[in-house]
């Protein structure tokens, strides 16, 4: 029995990298049955975060781990979007960089345990086909396939380039999350309840190097009527050269008012209010 364990053990330390998690789904489909999961336990070579989850122990639990254990061992096709994926990719420098709040995006929700996790941040899911009608976002992650005891690399951009990856940790494993111009668009469409006017436009204010091409594909493919005019009133308002190969004709923002900001001030051109200083700053 002692060397049915550790034969165990052996491949388990093959197929399951220190720090990264799994739950007990994946770990029965490759024979870890609940006694033999409770001797590691009980011997210290697993440790268990949460009911029913389960790691190889190495330092303290991070987010970008549990993310990380998503989108690679459990297959869950999340993405890491909206102000989060911004901040990682050095967007938001002059904003507080505590990260409390873990967007992630995806057309499934994660499994439940995730809020169970001790962790000193909160995940916040939303469904992304909220946003675009041919939303392909499970189809590329499940395309930028990863083997993570391996070290193989991972595609860096999905079909339409609204999708990259970041390095991250000792061994540089693979975060999947929204490139800017896709993160935009779902931080735009947390406004007004969610997001700040004024956060959101200074985050808009240093997306200077924007893809155009990107622009017009995710603009176009938009449902929210409210997310499109809202893109074009920020960059209007920060004049950046991708701005002028936007084509503007191929974009439907739709009819009539949106009030966004109760006593705002509406603007003229895309019949949205929005917070009356935010004029006095132009």
């Amino acid at each position: 029995m002692g060397q049915q364990i550790l034969s165990k053990l052996n491949q388990l330390e093959r197929v399951l990298p220190e720090g990264l998690l799994v739950d007990s789904a994946w770990l029965e489909e490759r024979g870890y049955y609940g006694s033999l999961r409770k001797k590691y336990v009980d011997l210290g070579w697993l440790e268990q975060p949460a009911h029913r989850v389960y790691r190889r122990p190495r330092g303290t639990l991070r987010w970008e781990q549990v993310v990380i254990s998503l989108q690679t061992l459990l297959e869950v096709p999340v993405a890491v979007g909206g102000r989060t994926a911004l901040e990682l990719q050095g967007y938001a420098h002059y904003l507080p960089t505590e990260h409390r709040e873990i967007h992630l995006y995806g057309q499934r929700r994660p499994p439940s345990w995730l809020h169970k996790l001790p962790l000193e941040v909160r995940f916040a899911f939303h469904n992304s086909r909220r946003l675009f009608h041919s939303d392909s976002r499970d189809r590329d992650l499940s395309n930028m396939s990863w083997v993570a005891w391996t070290g193989q690399s991972a595609s860096t951009e999905s079909s339409r380039g609204d999708l990259t990856v970041l390095p991250w940790g000792q061994w540089d494993w693979p975060l999947a999350l929204s490139a800017p111009e896709r993160a935009l668009f779902e931080l735009l469409d947390e406004l007004p309840t969610r997001e700040s006017f004024h956060q959101v436009d200074k985050l808009v204010e240093g997306l200077v190097t924007l893809s155009p091409r990107r622009l017009q594909v995710l603009l176009e493919d938009c449902k929210s009527v409210k997310v499109k005019r809202l893109f074009f009133f920020f960059a209007d308002r920060h004049r950046h050269p991708w701005l002028k190969r936007i084509d503007r004709k191929a974009i439907d923002l739709g009819k009539g008012k949106r009030m966004l900001v109760r006593g705002g001030r509406l603007d003229p051109t895309y019949k949205i209010t929005v917070p009356e200083d935010l004029y006095a700053l132009q």
